[in-house]
């Protein structure tokens, strides 16, 4: 057994999910704060946009950003214009890529949570003097945490998973972008077993982990508004 094919693409996998998570919570929360509070022209189509990698095969999602990142794609040619180098097959590749299939598992809670709020409490503070910005950060965040913590986590979870966007851009370059779903994939192509064994029961002991926290937030929340 190699522990090096097993420890890296666990690495890498939750490197990745730690820096999707990150971003997205800060995308996520713009996002729903808009789709909350502001009129957004256009809003059904934006929701069904941001909720489209649901319900998208991800080997087609991952066709379309293979495209959008290529040499000669939007998103390609700007990142090398700017930095010199090529943005397929790098791990700011797969982040990117994970940004964009994750992104409804951040907006999707949150936007629930900031929903919950009751407006008195935004009118009361507008009238105090708060500015949105400032009534963002003292009133809204601290009465969301519950749906920060389960935007984390379905976030952190959906991308450890994440398995055909990730080989479509990213490839499986070890050390790179062979994060542990590719990994487990091919060990069980070249008959290794106990290693498959191995980084399915890590991956399977977090998510299962997660979720408990998950429902227990949940729960925890719903008690709230019903004590």
């Amino acid at each position: 057994m190699d522990t090096g094919s097993i420890l890296f693409p666990l690495w890498i996998s939750f490197k990745l999910a730690f820096a999707t998570t990150v971003v997205l919570l800060v995308i996520g929360s713009f996002l729903a704060y808009l789709l909350v509070y502001r009129k957004v022209p256009g809003r059904a189509m934006v929701e069904a946009l941001i909720s489209l990698p649901i319900v998208l095969p991800p080997t087609v999602l991952g066709f379309y950003l293979l495209i959008a990142m290529g040499p000669k794609g939007p998103l390609g040619r700007a990142w090398e214009n700017l930095f010199g180098s090529a943005l397929l097959f790098t791990f700011t590749g797969i982040v990117i890529a994970s940004i964009f299939y994750s992104l409804p598992f951040a907006v999707q809670p949150l936007k629930a949570a900031f929903s919950k709020i009751d407006r008195k409490v935004l009118e009361n503070a507008y009238v105090l003097g708060l500015s949105p910005t400032k009534a963002f950060f003292r009133v809204i965040i601290p009465n969301s945490t519950a749906g920060f913590a389960a935007a984390a986590i379905l976030v952190f979870l959906h991308t450890m998973g994440e398995f055909g966007v990730i080989l479509m851009v990213g490839g499986s370059i070890p050390g790179e972008t062979r994060v542990a779903s590719i990994a487990v994939y091919e060990a069980v192509e070249s008959l290794r077993y106990r290693d498959a064994w191995i980084m399915s029961g890590v991956l399977a002991l977090l998510s299962f982990t997660f979720l408990v926290i998950t429902n227990t937030l949940s729960r925890g929340t719903y008690d709230g508004f019903n004590g």
